[in-house]
């Protein structure tokens, strides 16, 4: 996921003061009594790495010990998974992963070297990503129905970029076709920048795109968004109808997350999700994830984000298997 950095700066500041005025829920506690590492598996300047470094400043705030960011890329999220996986799990050593560290790329690879669901704690949920399939302005549809049909009527005939095979992008895509029994050619890109100077270009005739990458150029004009993976409305854009509404059960995001070792002492656990929910309570915080293209979420407790960590780990499974997408 790229994003520019520059609009988050108000609503970092924003949340920063409300962490320092906080009470935490940890004051009686020791823990934390020292400095505590937050792994981001995205380079610095990603949007994971800026919802990270707000969740950092928050808890800085509240617990008065430094959180300190450390970016491993790499693996697909996997390599900076593998460090926290190996730590003490005492609360010291975190993460901020996402649906690919604990969900996708486990599943995708030959030999992941690690299994989410028992080497690593998950702890909250931040938010959602929405996915807009947005088609070039010369392509003939400007609803799902239209879509349908155009694409069912001219089998190969059209194209579809993504970030790469086992993106979300691609497996969105995949799964829609297999659903509706399309033919639509898939052209992976090495990331985003290239399938999108291709999309733009029209070289290209869709893809599945985040808010980020999506909405700008919805708004200017340069793209049109048929409809959203997620079933529930876009806070972002409410005028875009999501494919559910045409092509029934199909609902799918992109998520970032909050976790650690596993392991981790159930106090530790608790007190943390309970001050990123105070977070996710504030103002501050919808103004951030409105600027980073997120859709809002429900917060969860520590046995909720288990079981929905276990539950989506379980529905992208034959999702990825549908989709025949590998990652070498």
């Amino acid at each position: 996921m790229n994003i520019h950095t520059r609009s988050f700066v108000a609503s970092l500041l924003c949340i920063a003061a409300l962490g320092a005025a906080a009470t935490s829920a940890l004051a009686q506690d020791a823990y934390p009594n020292r400095p505590v590492k937050l792994i981001v598996p995205f380079p610095a300047g990603s949007l994971v790495d800026v919802l990270g470094r707000a969740i950092a400043d928050n808890l800085q705030g509240t617990l008065k010990q430094p959180f300190i960011i450390d970016n491993r890329a790499g693996a697909s999220t996997l390599l900076g998974a593998k460090v926290v996986a190996a730590a003490p799990p005492d609360g010291y050593t975190l993460i901020v992963p996402t649906v690919t560290t604990l969900s996708l790329a486990p599943q995708l690879m030959a030999t992941p070297g690690i299994d989410p669901l028992s080497d690593l704690t998950p702890i909250a949920r931040l938010g959602a990503t929405n996915f807009f399939l947005s088609v070039v302005p010369g392509f003939p549809a400007r609803n799902m129905k239209e879509w349908i049909a155009v694409t069912k009527a001219n089998p190969g005939k059209y194209s579809y970029a993504s970030s790469g095979s086992g993106s979300p992008h691609h497996i969105f895509m995949e799964l829609l076709k297999k659903q509706l029994g399309l033919d639509i050619v898939h052209i992976p890109y090495k990331g985003s920048s290239s399938s999108m100077t291709d999309l733009l270009s029209e070289k290209v005739d869709m893809a599945f795109l985040d808010g980020t990458l999506a909405i700008p150029n919805i708004k200017a004009g340069k793209l049109f968004a048929v409809g959203t993976s997620m079933a529930k409305r876009s806070v972002l854009m409410p005028a875009v109808p999501p494919i559910a509404d045409t092509v029934p059960g199909y609902d799918w995001s992109g998520w970032i997350a909050f976790g650690g070792p596993a392991h981790m002492p159930p106090a530790v656990v608790a007190a943390l999700n309970g001050e990123i929910r105070k977070l996710q309570a504030t103002p501050a915080y919808s103004q951030l994830l409105d600027r980073a293209a997120m859709e809002p979420t429900e917060p969860l407790n520590p046995a909720q984000m288990l079981e929905f960590v276990r539950n989506e780990y379980q529905r992208w499974g034959p999702a990825i298997k549908a989709s025949g997408a590998k990652i070498d």
